[in-house]
């Protein structure tokens, strides 16, 4: 559902000159599966992720949704997605239910569809005490839900969640990602970024760990904590970094002078 191969991404920067924000990251995600990316901030997960969704464009790779490619065919792209972020904007002077009901007009839906699928998502997400309720009275969370709501309103089949429950308290936090877990098992194809140790072991099937770029470990919590011998999820984790950026450092400071310098 999801084919990434060989993906890269590089920005200019006036001192640094070229720097990448992706290099060489692949991986598959398959319907009613979460995959999650873990790493710092700066690691490059929601670079990522603002590909997948098609509003930066890869400088190498590819990357296919549902066969679609996010470089040459990104209104196909569009129609098979849902994006959230932790950051997504609600509109202060419509209701949850006309929100909701807005995105769902963007996408063509019949009105009476329309409808009956909003009434199906308010009861899904426990939303209908905050139906009539304007975007400025909302609470953090409620925001939250109205963003997953016009996420899913056109039925997509991919979703993409970019640390959605950044700001959250925890009992919000746990009544959401209770929520993605629903999609997940109406098939939905989920691709979750995070730095929450603690949201991976409960949410993801299988989890890739990137940094500076790059993909430096990749499988189920199991499958990792087998491969490196290490039962912590946050110790290993953070034993990959350090390793990543022990060996970066020690062959930088290694490398031989060119000529003339």
């Amino acid at each position: 559902m999801i084919h990434v191969e060989q993906l890269r991404k590089s920005f200019e920067d006036l001192k640094r000159g070229e720097v990448a924000a992706l290099d060489d990251v692949s991986f598959d995600i398959q319907p009613g599966e979460i995959f999650g990316l873990l790493g710092p901030n700066g690691a490059g997960k929601t670079t990522c992720l603002r590909i997948l969704s098609t509003v930066l464009k890869p400088t190498g790779g590819r990357a296919l949704i549902d066969g679609y490619d996010v470089r040459t065919h990104p209104e196909d792209v569009r129609q098979r997605i849902g994006f959230m972020s932790g950051n997504t904007g609600i509109y202060d002077r419509m209701t949850a239910w006309e929100m909701v009901e807005y995105f769902g007009r963007l996408y063509g839906i019949e009105e009476k569809e329309l409808q009956q699928r909003i009434d199906r998502i308010f009861n899904d997400l426990q939303m209908h005490e905050i139906r009539d309720m304007l975007g400025s009275k909302m609470s953090t969370g409620n925001k939250q839900k109205v963003s997953i709501a016009r996420s899913i309103v056109h039925d997509p089949p991919v979703l993409i969640f970019d640390e959605p429950t950044s700001g959250l308290d925890v009992l919000v936090a746990r009544k959401l990602l209770n929520a993605i877990a629903s999609l997940r098992d109406q098939g939905k194809c989920i691709i979750f970024s995070t730095h929450i140790m603690r949201e991976v072991e409960k949410l993801c099937d299988r989890i890739a760990v990137i940094h500076k770029g790059r993909i430096l470990a990749m499988g189920s919590v199991q499958e990792l904590e087998e491969k490196y011998s290490e039962p912590d999820m946050e110790e290993l984790f953070f034993d990959l970094i350090q390793r990543y950026d022990d060996e970066h450092e020690t062959t930088e400071n290694t490398e031989p002078a060119t000529a003339g310098t």
